[in-house]
């Protein structure tokens, strides 16, 4: 533990932004006045998102839409095919046995 105040100390010029989190909170964080303050920040309370105040919004990330298990499905087989696959395996369940394949 140190005795020396601060009082002697100057501290290094600061700026101030203000964020607001999409939960409804509201924050200011000091930075360098030399830093470049980021448009998000972290919510100090839920630990959201937050977008600076009067500021440039960033950038939505362009995504692909997710692949189902039914796209790759199709990426793979035909409709024929897999109606094909389906009578075969409705064959097997009923236990006619006539759509066994043999690999």
């Amino acid at each position: 533990m140190s005795y020396e105040t601060d009082r002697s100390t100057e501290l290094a010029p600061r700026q101030s932004a203000s964020y607001d989190c999409p939960n409804g909170h509201q924050f200011t964080m000091p930075f360098a006045a030399e830093a470049e303050v980021p448009s998000v920040w972290e919510c100090k309370v839920c630990g959201g998102a937050s977008v600076i105040v009067d500021g440039e919004r960033p950038e939505p990330k362009k995504s692909k839409p997710p692949r189902t298990h039914w796209d790759m499905l199709m990426e793979r087989r035909t409709t024929d095919d897999l109606e094909e696959v389906l009578a075969e395996r409705l064959a097997v369940l009923r236990g006619t046995g006539e759509g066994r394949r043999t690999a």
